[in-house]
């Protein structure tokens, strides 16, 4: 299915008053008025769109949750650090003061959070036909920012309210005040509960398919309740709405050489597709502004270093090396490993050592999801680096399948060996694989299918967490990584999330009302 997936920004205006003594200059508004719009349909098609842009700079909180993994080394100039928060991330020494991308996810998610609470605080401002379903991509949306923030700040500041006797995020934006009264919600739990309500209420006025790819459609509002649900610890809830999401017959797995070209663009919007971010890359981008590129800047990060010459492979920027045991997780019938891993090992010994240039710590391994290809890279726009036109899979449904297993397994229902098996089954190609007691249990099953079934898509490092097994990964990691390779510590209580960026507390006077997360502040 190949559809325009290119999407628009909308430019609202800003006023702005410069003052040279006493004396006032006013600026006539270029473009459309943010006080005067949402007067017609149209307009708040565009807004709902400028709500929907900013997903793509959501290529920073792949890279890092991708960076963050046992599974994945950071790479990169293997002399020094090019990419230094990516790289402390990796190596878990990141700090306050790492801004880079850890600000640009703080920034940008609340920028989207912004988006949304424009057009949410204007809902009332017109009826037409349709409009509820508009409402409702836009509790998506927010939905969907906040769980971003949440992961990776914990409990972090949002602007509530209390609708219909329930508390909830609220339909307006900060002003300029809020920003210096605001506080952080009491809990990671609450937040959970908050990006609950807003999916609850958009699930019944969202259609089941649309007809353009970028759109939420209701399957995504409840694979992402369910995934809320489920990192909220609330099991029974989250296998009850992943099961509707199973048994709606919406979705498939992808099978066969289907499946091997799952990750590429022509295999994009396919039937395992519950939600996927779009990319493109008819446009170009600077450098002074990476977020402004509607095309994917991870998937650069994923190429084998120059020189580096394939027919297939084009060069990237060393980052985000499988590991060792990842690869050795997978049975060589399985072909996940051969879609989730580029091996440049026996090319490279064939080749003298020559074939690329080797990043820090090399494992010889790529992550073959989201690397550069030559075939998809042709047309871009430049900057070409910036541009690559491949969509992250944001929910698959094999995910989806995996965590109503999870959600079955830990609530004692009767569907989670299935749902295991029916991953298992499109891995191997036949049932030989089905779970068996004497694996262990099923719940270490499922964890254990979701390292294989997802890796090199961002959610290895925060499934750790959120189960309480990230202490004992990284201890694992580091008793069987190759000689010369660093230690990574995971400290309890403290890695779980990751720290405000100082500069943001300071620019919030906030050090003493939000604090700094816990493990960070003597930092």
């Amino acid at each position: 299915m190949k559809e325009v997936k290119k999407l628009r920004y909308i430019f609202l205006t800003v006023f702005i008053a410069l003052a040279a003594c006493d004396d006032f200059v006013e600026v006539d508004p270029i473009g459309p008025n943010a006080g005067d719009f949402f007067n017609t349909e149209a307009e708040y098609e565009q807004a709902l769109i400028g709500a929907y842009d900013l997903l793509q700079a959501t290529f920073w909180n792949n890279l890092l949750a991708v960076s963050a993994s046992d599974d994945y080394g950071s790479g990169g100039d293997a002399f020094n650090y090019d990419q230094p928060v990516v790289q402390n991330v990796n190596f878990m020494i990141h700090s306050p003061d790492d801004e880079e991308q850890l600000r640009s996810i703080w920034q940008l998610m609340y920028g989207g959070l912004s988006r949304v609470n424009y057009l949410l605080e204007n809902k009332g401002a017109l009826d037409f036909s349709g409009k509820d379903e508009i409402i409702a991509q836009a509790y998506f949306l927010r939905a969907y920012y906040t769980f971003e923030l949440v992961k990776f700040f914990g409990n972090i500041p949002l602007k509530t309210e209390e609708r219909g006797g329930v508390k909830r995020i609220a339909d307006s934006q900060i002003s300029a005040t809020d920003q210096f009264a605001i506080e952080r919600v009491s809990s990671i739990s609450e937040v959970y509960g908050l990006i609950q309500e807003d999916l609850k209420e958009a699930i019944p006025s969202l259609p089941t398919t649309q007809d353009l790819p970028y759109k939420v459609t209701k399957g995504a509002a409840q694979a992402l309740l369910g995934k809320a649900y489920l990192y909220d610890g609330k099991f029974s809830d989250a296998a009850t709405i992943l099961n509707q999401v199973v048994s709606s017959s919406q979705y498939s797995l992808t099978t066969g050489d289907d499946y091997m070209g799952m990750f590429t663009v022509s295999g994009e919007n396919g039937s395992e597709s519950v939600f996927e971010i779009q990319y493109t890359n008819v446009e170009g981008a600077g450098w002074d502004c990476l977020q402004c590129s509607e095309g994917s800047y991870f998937v650069q990060f994923n190429g084998p270093r120059s020189p580096f010459t394939d027919d297939v492979f084009a060069t990237g920027w060393g980052f985000l090396l499988p590991s060792q045991a990842l690869y050795d997780t997978f049975d060589a019938n399985d072909m996940r490993r051969d879609a989730t891993i580029l091996d440049l090992r026996e090319l490279k010994a064939l080749e003298d050592n020559a074939v690329y240039s080797a990043p820090r710590e090399d494992t010889g391994f790529y992550n073959l999801k989201y690397i550069p290809r030559k075939a998809e890279k042709a047309g871009n726009a430049n900057t070409q680096e910036l541009v690559h036109q491949n969509n992250y899979r944001a929910i698959r449904f094999a995910d989806v399948l995996l965590m109503a297993a999870e959600a079955e397994a830990q609530s004692g229902g009767s569907n989670a060996e299935i749902y295991l098996n029916r991953v298992r089954a499109r891995a191997y190609g036949d049932n030989s694989n089905d779970y068996s007691s004497s694996e262990g249990s099923l719940l270490d099953a499922i964890y254990e299918e979701r390292r294989k079934e997802l890796a090199g898509e961002g959610h290895r490092f925060f499934d750790l967490v959120r189960t309480g097994r990230a202490v004992a990964a990284f201890a694992e990691y580091n008793a069987s990584k190759p000689d010369g390779f660093e230690d990574i510590v995971f400290q309890a209580n403290k890695h779980e999330v990751f720290p405000i960026p100082r500069v943001e507390l300071e620019l919030a006077q906030a050090e003493e009302r939000w604090g700094q997360n816990p493990g960070y502040s003597n930092q």
